[in-house]
């Protein structure tokens, strides 16, 4: 039984006289009276009814595998066992095999006590890629980080194709979940795919669909988060929405693959700017003498056209400041020119983990100390509350040119026991009001609850808080 509903309409081409006319038509119009299951996209285009003993769902032993078991693929692979698969999860890391298979967690959103239930639901993790040969759908959900030219590093994404290639059974579905720049999905991984001797849209369905997992948020998860579904085809949209339906409460279709790929660098990209633009604005705000957190309250009471977004020590995660560039990227490489909104917001938050220092140096200068003899605590080292992420985080970075201006820096985070900053690996301070204490400056960096709920940072001389949820007569916002 379907969980999910498709999204009412989809944008097609369609070949008239006159052109190519932008038309909008149903799901139903797109398979009428056929299951999704039972629709498949020919080499002329149209789709065509086939019976069961032709149809391009592969009868075979597993509905699931998904490539890469990290915070998107294992939420994937849990939602799916939920819905009733048969999943498998790829990973080419032992340890990480070895851990789930053991009933060990290595992401937040997932418990251990949720591993050994998805254990107890037939899911198994392996090493060995030849599981796909059963496979039915194949989700590839592997890293896409920044490489040295500042696009993404497809190697990744390149490997796990090649793994599906030599793999792949007449009628799978491929979906792609990593987030990169908008033609990926037919430009890199079809062709690999390819190799197969197969055809994307003829022999196997092939997709993109981005990930859209925003850990530590227990409002909004796999299930109840619109999936956005790009085909290589149409029957391949269809095919691709039939699958997630069974596993989120909406699907929405995009007109094609680059249309679903470029949805999610608009997102984050709509995030960094906007974030870019509260940071910019902070600084002069600062030397303004204005509260720049007022400013944002006061205009957060109009209650149309303003969504507020609030300063920092940086932007962390893969999303924000690893995304936006992949756009920028592509439009620089393929059409000659920036994207200088992005390139801006880029140059604006890569910058303010040194305004912090900034900042932190005219604090202890008002104190009459000096930033090279002074012991400085950093409390909350991941990139978002409550969680142990550390992706991309800004306090990396600020503890390189703190330890680099000579303060003596030590750490306080609940999630995350022993840290390595680029000066080798540090240990958690054991007692945090002791180290509180004995601090010239501690400077809360991540809203983690130890510091919000209880007495938080009292027992410091001296704090600067990044992030307004602490207040206090020993304390400076940003």
């Amino acid at each position: 039984m379907l969980r999910g509903r498709l999204e009412a309409d989809v944008l097609t081409r369609q070949s008239t006289p006159g052109g190519t006319d932008m038309s909008v038509r149903s799901v139903e119009d797109i398979a009428p009276d056929l299951s999704l299951s039972q629709a498949r996209m020919t080499e002329a285009g149209p789709l065509t009814a086939v019976g069961p003993e032709t149809s391009l769902t592969v009868k075979s032993a597993v509905d699931l595998v998904v490539i890469g078991l990290g915070y998107v693929g294992l939420p994937l692979a849990s939602g799916a066992v939920d819905a009733g698969m048969s999943v498998m999860g790829l990973d080419v890391s032992e340890r990480v095999v070895r851990g789930l298979n053991s009933g060990r967690s290595h992401v937040d959103d997932l418990s251990h006590d949720r591993i050994v239930e998805m254990l107890g639901g037939g899911f198994r993790a392996t090493t060995e890629s030849q599981v796909i040969r059963s496979a039915n759908a194949i989700v590839i959900c592997v890293p896409t980080p920044l490489g040295d030219d500042g696009g993404p590093n497809l190697t990744a994404v390149r490997e796990a194709a090649w793994m599906v290639a030599k793999n792949l059974a007449p009628g799978a579905l491929v979906v792609l979940e990593s987030t990169t720049y908008p033609g990926t999905t037919d430009e890199v991984v079809r062709p690999i795919l390819e190799t197969s001797g197969m055809s994307a849209g003829r022999d196997f369905s092939l997709a993109f669909s981005p990930e859209r997992i925003d850990p530590g948020n227990s409002r909004f998860g796999l299930a109840n988060t619109p999936k956005v579904v790009g085909g290589y085809t149409q029957g391949c949209a269809a095919r691709a929405a039939e699958f997630y339906q069974r596993l989120v409460e909406r699907v929405v279709l995009a007109k094609g693959t680059r249309e679903a790929e470029m949805a999610k660098l608009l997102e984050n990209t709509y995030r960094h700017v906007n974030i870019a633009l509260v940071n910019e604005m902070s600084r002069f705000c600062q030397d303004l003498g204005i509260d720049i957190w007022n400013v944002i309250d006061c205009a957060s009471s109009k209650p149309f056209g303003f969504q507020p977004f609030y300063p920092g020590p940086g932007v962390g995660g893969h999303c924000i400041p690893v995304d936006p560039n992949y756009l920028s990227y592509s439009v620089r490489t393929r059409l000659g020119y920036p994207f200088r909104f992005v390139e801006l917001a880029q140059e604006i938050n890569s910058g303010v983990p040194r305004y912090v220092m900034r900042r932190i140096q005219d604090l202890l200068n008002s104190r009459k100390k000096s930033l090279s003899t002074s012991s400085v605590l950093l409390l909350g080292v991941t990139y978002k509350e409550n969680i142990a992420d550390q992706r991309e985080s800004p306090a990396k970075p600020l503890a390189r040119l703190l330890a680099g201006s000579g303060a003596a820096v030590s750490y306080h985070d609940p999630y995350v026991p022993v840290w390595n900053y680029g000066a080798g690996a540090i240990n958690c301070v054991p007692d945090l009001d002791a180290a509180l204490q004995a601090c010239d400056l501690a400077v809360l960096l991540q809203a983690h609850e130890q510091y919000v709920s209880s007495d938080g940072v009292r027992g410091a001389a001296l704090v600067f808080d990044t992030r307004r949820v602490t207040n206090g007569r020993n304390v400076s916002h940003l």
